[in-house]
């Protein structure tokens, strides 16, 4: 390791992603410390904590960590009934995001609704955030329950969509078929507030790379359920193109259109601008600025896998760390010693490596077994 910044003092600077279905970015963060704060050497560890999130669940909390404030708001949940959910403001910038406001992890008893799952939630909360008059609204994308290409969400924020007998209909993948007439009156808020799409998920909306077919079988859609989904969003599009909706036809082959069930079309719709949701979210909580204060930097997330080197956060975070040594900690790890080499990560820590038992969905395990790395990465650099 490099030589410290302050002599007889280590500077960490824990940095990680949430470990999903186990962990938030902060409790992993938080473990980590502990068992830093435990190891004994020559010298003594300082631990600069900076929970992360990459655009999905998480996104929030991580932002109101670093410093934003947290509001809350009464939406609609992914099958309807009313809940709670939060945003993060800072006076400028607002993080709002689709898992805490219609994501599975919202479900009733966890019981997928691939057809009857909708966006309004996510729709309502931003229209909540518009309130406090932001210059821009975040919109984080990952944990969606629904496919409904975004409907629900673009029924509150100036779209109206009318079955054959004019009734309003419900966005829901179940209702896209059922979509005669689509009348849209601009927001005058939205023509004044930059919206930012960070999402790492390039997938158009329609087709064998669709938003169906490729993420409705991991919100419990089957076979006829794909197909019921994918031509629903085909009916969509085409409606909307009917309707005059500038950009309609084209932009359901938008790479990110797809992400979210087609939220991702649907904020297109809207003139979002797309960004790396990784890359973002290290500039949005200064990481750059940061890392010049330590030693050495320890990221993570549940899994080290393909979609990892892919540009996911902590190789994003790696790229940008210099000549600092980064330690991955992580629940698994499938990349070769060789992959995370390219990734530029001085070692990788794994929970797999501490136990034979699954430490994915039982999170009193994983903060045992986070203390107890924390302390070994402790005793190897002190």
């Amino acid at each position: 390791m490099q030589e410290s910044l302050v002599p007889g003092i280590v500077q960490a600077l824990i940095a990680p992603d949430k470990f999903k279905g186990s962990l938030t970015a902060t409790e992993v963060a938080n473990a980590l410390a502990t068992g830093l704060r435990c190891a004994t050497g020559t010298r003594t560890v300082r631990c600069d904590l900076l929970p992360l999130a990459d655009g999905g669940d998480g996104s929030v909390d991580a932002a109101v960590a670093s410093g934003f404030t947290r509001h809350t708001c009464t939406v609609t949940g992914p099958t309807g009934q009313p809940r709670r959910a939060d945003i993060a403001f800072d006076g400028t910038t607002a993080v709002v995001e689709v898992a805490n406001t219609c994501g599975m992890a919202l479900l009733e008893n966890k019981t997928l609704e691939p057809l009857n799952a909708s966006s309004r939630g996510f729709g309502e909360a931003i229209l909540f955030a518009l309130t406090l008059k932001p210059a821009r609204i975040v919109l984080a994308l990952g944990g969606s329950a629904s496919t409904d290409g975004g409907m629900g969400m673009l029924t509150v924020l100036g779209y109206s969509f009318l079955d054959a007998d004019e009734h309003q209909l419900r966005g829901s993948g179940r209702t896209l078929t059922q979509i005669h007439t689509i009348h849209h009156t601009p927001l005058p808020e939205l023509d004044t507030t930059e919206l930012i799409v960070a999402s790492d998920v390039h997938n158009p909306l329609l087709g064998n790379q669709g938003a169906a077919a490729v993420f409705g079988p991991q919100k419990g859609a089957g076979t006829d359920d794909v197909a019921t989904l994918d031509r629903g969003l085909q009916h969509l599009v085409a409606t909307l193109a009917e309707a005059g909706i500038p950009g309609a036809a084209a932009m359901a082959g938008h790479e990110g259109a797809g992400s979210a069930g087609g939220i991702g079309y649907a904020c297109l719709l809207l003139r979002a601008r797309q960004v790396s949701g990784a890359d973002f979210f290290l500039d949005l909580l200064d990481f750059n600025t940061r890392k010049e204060n330590c030693d050495i930097v320890i990221t993570g997330e549940g899994s080290l896998d393909e979609q990892t080197l892919a540009g996911k956060l902590p190789a994003a975070l790696a790229r940008r760390t210099g000549k600092r040594p980064v330690i991955a900690v992580a629940g698994r790890s499938l990349l070769s010693k060789e992959q995370c080499s390219e990734m530029s990560l001085t070692c990788v820590y794994t929970l797999a490596d501490y136990t034979n038992k699954d430490s994915s969905t039982d999170p009193e395990l994983s903060v045992t077994l986070l203390h107890k790395i924390g302390r070994d990465i402790g005793t190897n650099i002190l």
